[in-house]
């Protein structure tokens, strides 16, 4: 190479830009990299591939994937490409206040601006803690280059005291359990490290679980992404491949946007219904959508999924957990059981369709993924309510509810928010039965802010105590995918904006029917408007920073909660250069 001649390569390549010139900048870019050890032979036209990672000793979900990156890398340089490791903000649902969901977006707008901003033609998404997964998967879907999916895969099965537990949902069941008195405050504890005892994210079909298996579903991952346990070397070896196969992406140029389509989507409704995914599915396929520009709304989840059934007997709607899931065969066996529900033509990643991806595919043990003869629910589509107490809807997970309570009238006991809730739930003079209602409002996107997995409310510990497990629970919250019980969540629009939710008071009757659709607050329209002209809304949470900028333009649910000025695409062109 002289100074008058730029390396070779492909010029339709992004990263050309900055290192195939032979100017100032050219030089510029290419000796700030050499910093680092690399050699000219990286700059001679190969594809450079981006691994954006969302490692953090503080996700503890995710804080396994510097050597999940390593992986990536040693199948990019395999393949002829340069990897480039970078880091975007990590979201951790166990530790992060006030809740991951505030900062979802944020993280989406750090992952678009690192890609569209840097010499990458190519990137490969690392994540795996709840947010991790659609904050990524949006803010590489808003520049739409050729992008591929890791994900970090589940924990162990947890074990205590010879049976095997799953995280979220055990951990719900247990504190219930020592709140009313059956479970001992020595063994609560011992149940920790037991629990937690592998690198990886929650082994149960939480959010978590959920995303990485819907990627797959998407075409967005290679086949088993969704389920190979964090620790098991077939988890690295998938690692190693995408980085091998992102660079054949690049010199085919199949981009994002070739992969998905509706009937990505479509897949994903039908298949989050037959895995028993999270509700939280909802609000991010709404926002992964709304970054494509691909029609997708709330009555699509009910219309397309709605009466498909619950194959994968895993906690929390069944027995098993995401370690047991893999063994039977994974994602793809599940797929090859649903057979003609599933749209097989869609595309992947892979470049084959994906029916084309689960050829040969068995199902080792029908214990865990269920034929659809003899499915663990029949109907188990997550369900879409509307009424006058939730216009732009609500949701409920059926699969994770007592099926006594999906038609159910009771008395409703109001809470004002998270705090209300928790100093007054263990009143002992708390007027609760069985039968009522528990109602939380201005827990939502704008009132929390950020819409917090606090949906699933704990029980009166009196009811607890005199043998209640369940009971109607609705809020404009979110809930864990790891929780369970008939619980309504999302209502829309929130409390904080003057909707519905905001006009229930002690002692109104709701009913709900889930079968068909409906959530109905049991009150005139006129006396509806009377306490709508009283209504004063709650103080703004914020005003500057980020926080501000959130309440200033977040969606509500229905919409998939993105911003308002995120929807739809940017590009990646390479920006003006500066130097």
């Amino acid at each position: 190479m002289t100074k008058k001649d730029p390396p070779a390569g492909n010029p339709a390549l992004r990263s050309r830009e900055w290192f195939g010139t032979s100017d100032r900048n050219g030089f510029m870019h290419r000796s700030w990299m050499k910093n680092q050890g690399t050699p000219n032979r990286a700059f001679d036209g190969r594809p450079v591939i981006g691994i954006c990672n969302t490692w953090s000793e503080l996700t503890p979900c995710n804080a396994h994937l510097r050597g999940i990156a390593e992986a990536v890398k040693l199948g990019v340089i395999e393949n002829g490409g340069f990897p480039v490791e970078f880091p975007v903000m990590s979201l951790g649902e166990t530790l992060l206040r006030p809740t991951a969901m505030l900062f979802r977006n944020l993280v989406s707008m750090d992952v678009e601006e690192s890609i569209r901003a840097n010499p990458i033609d190519g990137v490969v998404l690392l994540c795996g803690c709840d947010k991790t997964t659609p904050a990524l998967v949006m803010g590489a879907a808003s520049c739409d280059l050729p992008t591929i999916v890791v994900s970090g895969g589940p924990m162990l099965n947890g074990k205590f005291r010879g049976r095997d537990i799953g995280s979220g949902t055990n951990l719900f069941s247990m504190s219930e359990e020592h709140r009313a008195g059956t479970l001992s405050a020595q063994a609560f504890l011992e149940a920790e490290a037991g629990m937690s005892r592998s690198a990886g994210h929650c082994m149960t079909m939480g959010t978590a679980s959920t995303m990485a298996c819907l990627i797959e579903a998407m075409g967005l991952s290679l086949p088993q992404n969704g389920a190979i346990p964090a620790v098991d070397s077939r988890r690295t070896l998938l690692a190693r491949d995408s980085g091998f196969r992102i660079v054949d992406m690049v010199r085919e140029d199949l981009r994002l946007s070739k992969v998905l389509d509706r009937r990505s989507f479509e897949n994903a409704i039908r298949i989050n219904a037959a895995i028993g995914g999270s509700t939280n599915a909802v609000i991010h396929l709404l926002a992964i959508a709304g970054r494509t520009r691909i029609p997708l709304d709330l009555a699509d989840f009910d219309r397309i999924g709605r009466h498909v059934p619950l194959l994968a007997d895993l906690m929390p709607a069944g027995r098993y957990l995401m370690e047991d899931f893999y063994y039977a065969g994974g994602l793809p066996a599940l797929i090859a059981e649903l057979g003609e529900l599933v749209d097989g033509s869609a595309a992947t990643v892979t470049g084959r369709s994906l029916a084309q991806n689960i050829e040969g595919t068995v199902n080792w043990n029908p214990e865990v993924i269920r034929p659809r003869a003899n499915p663990v629910v029949k109907d188990a589509g997550i369900a879409v309510l509307r009424g006058n107490l939730a216009p732009n809807g609500a949701l409920i997970k059926p699969a994770a509810a007592t099926p006594a309570l999906l038609k159910h009238r009771g008395r409703a006991v109001v809470f004002e928010g998270l705090q209300d809730f928790r100093t007054r739930i263990d009143d002992p003079a708390l007027d609760v039965d069985a039968d009522c209602i528990l109602v939380m409002r201005n827990v939502g996107l704008r009132g929390f802010p950020g819409m917090p997995e606090v949906g699933n409310m704990p029980l009166p510990r009196k009811l607890l105590e005199s043998g209640v497990r369940d009971m109607v629970r609705i809020s404009d919250a979110r809930m864990s995918g790891t929780a369970y019980g008939t619980v309504i969540l999302h209502v829309a629009p929130e409390a904080s904006l003057g909707g519905p939710l905001a006009l229930v008071r002690n002692g109104d009757f709701i009913e709900i029917d889930m079968e068909n659709g409906r959530l109905h607050l049991d009150v005139s329209e006129e006396e509806l408007d009377r306490r709508r002209k009283d209504w004063t809304p709650p103080p703004r949470k914020a005003t500057r920073g980020y926080e501000g900028l959130f309440l200033d333009h977040v969606m509500q649910p229905d919409t998939g909660a993105d911003f308002d000025f995120l929807v739809g695409q940017s590009g990646a062109e390479a920006r003006e250069n500066a130097h």
